[in-house]
């Protein structure tokens, strides 16, 4: 599923530029990718794209603290749970955002969530809103981790 993650941000510099999601099944076939993790990204970006609106309607901020509980800190481990600390400190997430990365971390059944895995999701949370990290802080996000497969970047 994840390859397909990274193709569509590869392929797509605008989420709104993605076609609907029966054309884009299409696509992704004729690209080569398997029908199961094709049905599989496109319920994960549907819900993704539900929490992403959700999430550009309100206005509400944080200025609390964020206590992960058991079943998250097991699933993200402390690893992907300090970088999201790290990411809503230098102002890539907001706390919105933060909430998003972790609930389609969580949806991904993965325990622990390695973090290269969760470098995607936060690019594809960020791709979802129209919005592009900073140069150096795209290049954290897509560096190399030893659990990370090597990426073709833009």
């Amino acid at each position: 599923m994840f390859d397909i993650l990274v193709y569509l941000y590869e392929t797509y510099y605008r989420p709104d530029a993605c076609p609907e999601p029966a054309a884009l099944a299409r696509k992704l076939s004729a690209v080569g990718f398997d029908d199961g993790e094709i049905s599989e990204a496109l319920v994960w970006l549907t819900d993704l794209n539900a929490m992403a609106g959700a999430e550009q309607a309100s206005t509400a901020a944080s200025t609390g603290i964020r206590y992960y509980v058991e079943e998250e800190r097991d699933a993200l481990g402390t690893q992907a749970i300090g970088f999201i600390q790290f990411l809503e400190s230098a102002q890539v997430l907001s706390p919105l955002q933060r909430e998003i990365v972790i609930e389609r971390a969580l949806a991904l059944n993965e325990v622990p969530v390695s973090l290269g895995k969760l470098k995607i999701i936060v690019l594809l949370v960020l791709w979802s809103q129209g919005k592009e990290p900073d140069a150096l802080m795209f290049d954290d996000l897509f560096g190399s981790d030893e659990d990370q497969l090597p990426r073709l970047l833009h």
